[in-house]
């Protein structure tokens, strides 16, 4: 499985990042940490301490919306493990038309 970038505008001034995969730990963890600037933004390959000392690398919560930090542009950073996307993707896209009824945008979230 592949992972999944959610970037959804919900105001011309604000995004919600979530990534997600089917464990939500390792490659979740990383892509959060790169966006928030956690990790060295080089094209050198990491170190094991940089690796295990990312948040949450070895936590498994799946099926949890995991709340990561703002970014530099104070954008929400969340990663998920959905296990089987048979319930989770579904359930996302739930997610997404609620939040469009309500903060009224026309943007569509690619899954």
């Amino acid at each position: 499985m592949p992972l999944i970038v959610l970037k959804k505008t919900i105001r011309d001034d604000f995004m919600m990042y979530n990534y997600n995969d089917y464990g939500g730990t390792h490659t979740t963890s990383l892509a959060a940490a790169y966006h928030l600037n956690q990790l060295p933004q080089s094209e050198r390959k990491l170190t094991s301490e940089e690796i295990f000392n990312v948040k949450y690398f070895t936590k498994e919560d799946a099926g949890k919306l995991i709340f990561r930090r703002n970014d530099e542009d104070g954008n929400f950073v969340y990663t998920m493990g959905h296990k089987r996307d048979k319930l989770v993707v579904p359930a996302l896209n739930e997610w997404n038309l609620l939040l469009e009824e309500k903060f009224h945008f026309n943007e569509k979230i690619v899954f």
